[in-house]
């Protein structure tokens, strides 16, 4: 292969920042030209004329030519100068379509917002977010898909959510995550199920050995109380969003392990009583989550900041 066909290896085009005068120093070229001043020039960039100065000395040696003459009447490009300025221009333009192109893509990212939320926080906390949401971005569409937590984590690792909500005891791996809320699970009948009429507290072990209408597998709700009691029997009804496990246990199909945000209008209204229980932990944190790396940004972010509020 003659010399002629070899490609430049990669320390001579990782040269070319080095050969080629950075963006602001094309500028402040151009500014010169158009105006016929470098103090002219220097006002309009918002440096000072020394600076200016120094920037189109340093400019001169990187190329190994003059390119600006001097004079107490103003500052004239010379002829190298003026053939530098043609070729500036057109890295400037370059630089402006690709600073409209990216502008461009930051307005298509912030103007929509995926949400994945596992069901408690999306049935009972993220429309009130979401409405304030609205008030400071009222451009932005948001999509939301509510699952369990597994499910939540698995949109967000492949790029189909922004951001997440889960109820879980851990963070799902891969995931970066904030407290932005805590909860707790109770334990609830209808008032003709026989634990409405308890007298005493239930135990632990008689709560793990009950079929219990539940959540199902993969739900935050279902894991903390799994590890609370160690295990638990098999349910007597698996349902898939808390708003079906409500409602069997309204019906007087069974008890049920259910969020305090879930039931409070039940509770109040005595479609559902509280059953106390002795010795298990049942509070929990709700997080927000997103991909390890990647701090929300844009609607994401400012979502995130509401839930705080």
């Amino acid at each position: 292969m003659s010399n002629a066909d070899e490609q430049p290896g990669p320390s001579a085009a990782g040269a070319l920042a080095h050969r080629v005068p950075d963006l602001g120093a094309l500028e402040l070229l151009l500014a010169v030209a158009r105006l016929g001043s470098l103090g002219g020039a220097a006002r309009e960039l918002g440096i000072t004329q020394p600076a200016a100065s120094s920037r189109i000395r340093s400019m001169e040696r990187q190329l190994g030519v003059a390119l600006v003459d001097r004079s107490p009447r103003g500052s004239r490009l010379t002829d190298a100068g003026a053939l530098v300025t043609d070729w500036a221009r057109r890295i400037v333009e370059a630089a402006e379509a690709f600073d409209v192109g990216a502008q461009a893509l930051r307005v298509r990212r912030d103007s929509r917002l995926r949400v994945a939320a596992s069901m408690t926080i999306a049935e009972y906390l993220l429309p009130g977010w979401l409405l304030a949401l609205r008030a400071q971005r009222p451009d932005t569409a948001v999509s939301l898909h509510a699952g369990n937590s597994t499910v939540v984590a698995e949109r967000l690792l492949s790029d189909e959510a922004d951001l997440g909500f889960v109820e879980g005891l851990s963070v799902p791996a891969g995931l970066d995550s904030a407290v932005i809320a805590h909860d707790r699970l109770i334990v609830v009948a209808s008032p003709t199920h026989a634990w409405a009429r308890r007298r005493r507290p239930l135990a632990a072990g008689e709560l793990a050995t009950t079929p219990l209408i539940l959540r199902e597998k993969g739900s935050g709700t279902r894991q903390v109380l799994d590890a609370a009691l160690g295990g638990l029997a098999r349910p007597l009804i698996e349902l898939s969003s808390t708003t079906a496990v409500k409602a069997a246990a309204v019906s007087g199909a069974g008890p049920a392990v259910l969020s305090e945000l879930a039931v409070g209008e039940e509770l109040a209204m005595r479609r559902l009583v509280r059953v106390p229980v002795d010795g298990v932990a049942l509070a929990r944190d709700l997080r927000a989550v997103w991909p390890t790396g990647h701090r929300p940004t844009g609607p994401a972010r400012d979502l995130l900041s509401l839930t705080r509020g």
